[in-house]
């Protein structure tokens, strides 16, 4: 029986690899990045209520909120490729690694502005969050599945055809013995002690 996603092996081992070192790289981008005090005169106040921060942008203008709003949609967006390219699966549920990686990236964002409270200069803002998480969804399911099915036919395509698990026959019906019953409940209890 083969482990799934072992199908190429080597080269699911090559992309877990890349991934992985690809994966530690950004994170380390991105906690510089975020968590890098600013030496500025005055900061905004913590936003916690949902969407402010967006209205806030919007009432900017149609380009400084674009390169707002962009930014925090890239920001973590490379998560969306670079954790399902580390775990180096080649068969996997869409929906599951659509969840799984969404998951881990909106936790390493409320992470990241968890410890922003105690950075000089950077502020909290919940609409970072989204923004990061809805980066990372997009980035998922914009380049993974089709990723997947493109690795998983240049394997099989590599693969001699005699490299293939083979069918298994079908074995038939469960055999039964016709002449053994099933016991009636009272003959299947021990005796009662007086």
């Amino acid at each position: 029986m083969q482990r799934q996603g072992s199908i190429g092996g080597s080269a699911a081992f090559r992309i877990r690899v890349t991934g992985g070192v690809l994966l530690v790289a950004h994170l380390a981008f991105v906690a510089w990045f975020t968590l890098r005090p600013l030496d500025v005169p005055w900061v905004m106040p913590a936003n916690l209520r949902p969407f402010d921060g967006l209205r806030a942008d919007l009432a900017l203008g149609w380009a400084e909120a674009a390169r707002r709003i962009g930014g925090g949609l890239v920001l973590l967006a490379p998560l969306g490729v670079l954790l399902p390219m580390a775990s180096g699966r080649l068969t996997a549920s869409p929906w599951a690694s659509l969840l799984n990686t969404v998951t881990a990236g909106a936790l390493l964002s409320l992470g990241i502005e968890l410890l922003q409270t105690g950075v000089p200069g950077q502020v909290v803002d919940i609409d970072s969050l989204f923004l990061n998480t809805a980066g990372v969804a997009l980035a998922h399911v914009a380049l993974v599945p089709a990723g997947r099915s493109w690795l998983r036919r240049r394997t099989l395509a590599r693969l001699p055809r005699t490299a293939l698990p083979p069918e298994e026959p079908a074995q038939g019906r469960t055999p039964t013995i016709p002449r053994v019953g099933i016991a009636p409940w009272s003959d299947a209890l021990p005796p009662s002690s007086p």
